[in-house]
């Protein structure tokens, strides 16, 4: 899965044109956002486009080499989202035919969403950070009645 984030990172980095003009709209409701949080954060759309072309280049390739696969995973989930919303917006388009290839692209990404949202669950079998602190709690309460029932 890391292979095609991969490549859709690479060609948002060398060829963020492509992308730009159905990002801008996107761009423009979040650069007021983007505003708040630091005034030097790019708000233009083909920088925003490069910028999530490279997390997800990186994420990729995370993800594809094992490197962190949860955390890559995560990160390739948050960055599919605003993709899917900009790259397939198959409720604006009134041409029939295209209307359904945009709507398979986008049950596609949401496919891939699936996917990359078990992955970053997966614990390949390793109990997972939140049953390790219950459990934990649970033992030292257990210490913890066991010492003042001796007392």
């Amino acid at each position: 899965m890391g292979g095609l984030f991969i490549a859709a990172g690479a060609q948002a980095l060398l060829k963020p044109g492509r992308y730009a003009a159905k990002a801008a709209p996107l761009a423009e409701q979040v650069a007021p956002l983007l505003q708040k949080v630091d005034e030097r954060l790019p708000t233009e759309a083909k920088t925003l486009v490069q910028i999530n072309g490279a997390v997800q280049l990186g994420a990729g390739l995370m993800l594809a080499t094992g490197t962190a696969p949860r955390p890559a995973a995560a990160i390739l989930a948050g960055t599919l989202l605003p993709a899917t919303l900009v790259g397939h917006p198959f409720w604006k388009i009134s041409n029939p035919m295209v209307k359904r290839v945009e709507q398979v692209h986008f049950a596609k990404n949401l496919g891939l969403l699936g996917g990359l949202l078990l992955a970053a669950a997966d614990t390949a079998g390793s109990p997972s950070i939140g049953w390790r602190t219950k459990h934990a709690l649970d033992q030292a309460r257990r210490k913890v009645t066991q010492s003042v029932a001796t007392r």
